[in-house]
């Protein structure tokens, strides 16, 4: 298994644009930029699916902190960050009922 190298976005886009365009012979272009067949197999179906947008290197960055490049990832955000809320509410709501059921409970002793 040949060891990849890192590459710079603009070679990716090339690599991937160029592999796309041969029929997606991925073992040529792997041996032809010097970089793994797996690599170049990934970011030849990201560009089809995403552009190039989508060869960015994102490594160590949390998605909620970027732009969305998609309107995919703009709804997979807002559909989180409404979990998230509905969560918070639901514990709020919880809360109050046992506040409630406490002090009826205190109300009733007396």
């Amino acid at each position: 298994m040949k060891q990849g190298r890192d590459t710079t976005l603009e070679e990716r886009i090339q690599i991937a644009k160029e592999c796309y365009a041969s029929g997606k012979k991925y073992g040529e272009m792997a041996l032809k930029y010097n970089v793994s067949y797996q690599q170049v197999r990934t970011w030849t179906l990201r560009y089809e699916e995403l552009g190039e947008a989508g060869l960015e290197d994102r490594r160590g960055r949390r998605k909620k902190d970027q732009e969305p490049r998609t309107e995919l990832e703009k709804a997979q955000i807002e559909i989180e960050r409404l979990k998230h809320e509905l969560h918070k509410a639901e514990m709020e709501r919880d809360l109050l009922k046992k506040l409630d059921k406490v002090m009826r409970r205190d109300a009733y002793r007396k």
